[in-house]
């Protein structure tokens, strides 16, 4: 019998692997790639045998519904995770799923609920890393006594997430610093987040680059404005498609009553879209991104893996409208 774990490549899905991992260890074959390499259950679904177990983390049902069908209709016993819209979550007595979409909520979260807190350190920089602050110090209040992290370690979490996140970005693997898998199982080997940023070349590798990508990004100037939305296009270059998530979220924290999207060329002549909802209002931004034949996400965030050049100004006409 044999055990697969699929992951988004990102902060949350790769803490939300870390908590599980770190309460109840398990060999496993690892799935998962950059961020918006969500079809991952196809991948498993040529792999598994009847009696073998998946885990999914943070990757949208809806997205790999029919990989999910084939999986259990074949004796898979499959346990979920995840914050995504989900759709109609299918039924059966080899499926456990916990999912909930609710714009406060990333995967890491509902992996701490699911093990009562014993790594919640870990559920901390999955929120941060999803761009969820006032979750992530909800759960630095639930830390029992004495074990809160003073101001200077907790911005070392928030850092840790945003350098987790912005690893994930990219529109290929050649784009990305470090590959995912590669990332988890260094992470794999720490407890604690800041003996692996205390100890770990890649740590500051990936969070160097994070800060000199994001330097770029800052210096570019907005394609719109809207009363209730900015965009952004960057150039065609590695670093504006890794940078394009953690820039997104600069955005929202600095500009909490705006809605922000942020472009990016593709090879087919479009775009790829990253959008966030305001922070005052963060919802929405799955809805929109769900009207494109690519789009999809969360209320909060959510994105566009291919958005033609001429569906463009109905983008925009569409961000003006949904925060007016």
């Amino acid at each position: 019998m044999s055990h697969f774990d699929v992951f988004n490549g990102d902060a949350d899905g790769i803490c939300a692997l870390h908590q599980l991992r770190l309460d109840s260890p398990m060999d496993a074959t690892l799935v998962t790639g950059v961020k918006r390499d969500i079809a991952l259950l196809q991948r498993v679904a040529a792999q598994v045998r009847a009696d073998d177990t998946v885990t999914v983390l943070d990757v949208s049902l809806d997205s790999n519904r029919a990989a999910l069908v084939e999986l259990l209709e074949r004796g898979v016993r499959v346990e979920y995770f995840d914050h995504h819209y989900a759709g109609e979550i299918p039924t059966g007595p080899g499926l456990h799923a916990l999912i909930d979409p609710a714009p406060d909520v990333c995967t890491g979260i509902l992996v701490d609920r699911h093990l009562g807190g014993r790594q919640r350190i870990w559920a901390i920089v999955a929120a941060f890393g999803d761009n969820l602050p006032d979750a992530a110090l909800a759960l630095v209040r639930m830390l029992p006594p004495g074990l809160a992290p003073s101001a200077g370690r907790l911005q070392g979490l928030r850092d840790l997430g945003d350098t987790l996140a912005y690893n994930a970005y990219g529109d290929t693997e050649a784009d990305l610093i470090v590959h995912p898998a590669t990332l988890y199982r260094t992470l794999s080997r720490y407890a604690d987040p800041f003996a692996f940023m205390r100890d770990e070349p890649v740590y500051e590798k990936i969070d160097r680059s994070r800060r000199a990508d994001l330097a770029l990004a800052q210096a570019a100037l907005p394609h719109a404005r809207y009363p209730g939305a900015t965009v952004y296009v960057l150039p065609d270059a590695a670093w504006s498609r890794r940078v394009r998530g953690v820039f997104g979220n600069e955005l929202a924290s600095r500009s909490p009553d705006l809605a922000h999207a942020i472009l990016t060329p593709d090879d087919r002549g479009g775009y790829v879209v990253s959008l966030r909802a305001p922070l005052a209002r963060p919802a929405g931004a799955d809805a929109l991104c769900r009207r494109f034949a690519t789009g999809g996400g969360r209320r909060a965030a959510a994105g566009i893996n291919h958005l033609p050049q001429g569906a463009l100004p109905e983008f925009l006409l569409e961000l003006e409208r949904a925060w007016p």
